[in-house]
C-alpha cells in the first residue's frame, strides 16, 4: 500500500459526514444552523485527505500494526454512538471505558471496573443532574 493511501480514510469520512450534514440547516455565518460546523469539519477532512495524498513522501512513516489500535478505537466510538441512542448513556459509557482501559491501557480488571463505573457516575452527575443536559439515560434519580 502506498503512503498516499493514508489520505483515503479522511476523504471518505469527510464525504460521508458531508452527506449526512446536508440534511441539517446550514444557516448563515451570522446566524449559524445546526449543519454549519458538521459541513465545515467535513470539508476540512476532505481537504486534509487530499493534501495527504498530494504531499505523501517516501520518508513518511507507513501504516504499521499499531494502526489496528486506531481502527479499533474508531469503530468502538461508532458503536458507542449507536448504542448511546439505543440504550442510553450509562451502559455504552461503561463498556467503552472498560474496553479502552483494559485493551489499550492494559489496566487490571479491578482498576478497569472501578474507573469505568466512577467516571460514568461522575459524568452522569455532572451533565444530567448538575447541568440538566437532556442525554438519553436509563437511571431516573
Amino acid at each position: 500500500m502506498t503512503r498516499a493511501a493514508a489520505g483515503i480514510p479522511p476523504i471518505l469520512l469527510g464525504l460521508v459526514a458531508l452527506w449526512f450534514a446536508t440534511d441539517l440547516d446550514f444557516g448563515s455565518l451570522t446566524n449559524p444552523g445546526p449543519g454549519l460546523w458538521p459541513i465545515v469539519v467535513s470539508v476540512v477532512l476532505v481537504i486534509a485527505g487530499v493534501v495527504i495524498i498530494v504531499e505523501a513522501r517516501q520518508d513518511t512513516e507507513g501504516l504499521t500494526r499499531g494502526a489496528i489500535t486506531v481502527v479499533i478505537a474508531a469503530v468502538s466510538l461508532a458503536v458507542y454512538a449507536y448504542l448511546f441512542e439505543l440504550t442510553g448513556f450509562e451502559i455504552p459509557t461503561i463498556l467503552l471505558l472498560a474496553l479502552w482501559l483494559k485493551a489499550f491501557g492494559r489496566e487490571s480488571w479491578l482498576v478497569t471496573g472501578v474507573v469505568s463505573v466512577v467516571a460514568t457516575a461522575s459524568a452522569y452527575a455532572l451533565f444530567i443532574l448538575g447541568l440538566g443536559v437532556p442525554l438519553p439515560h436509563l437511571l431516573v434519580i
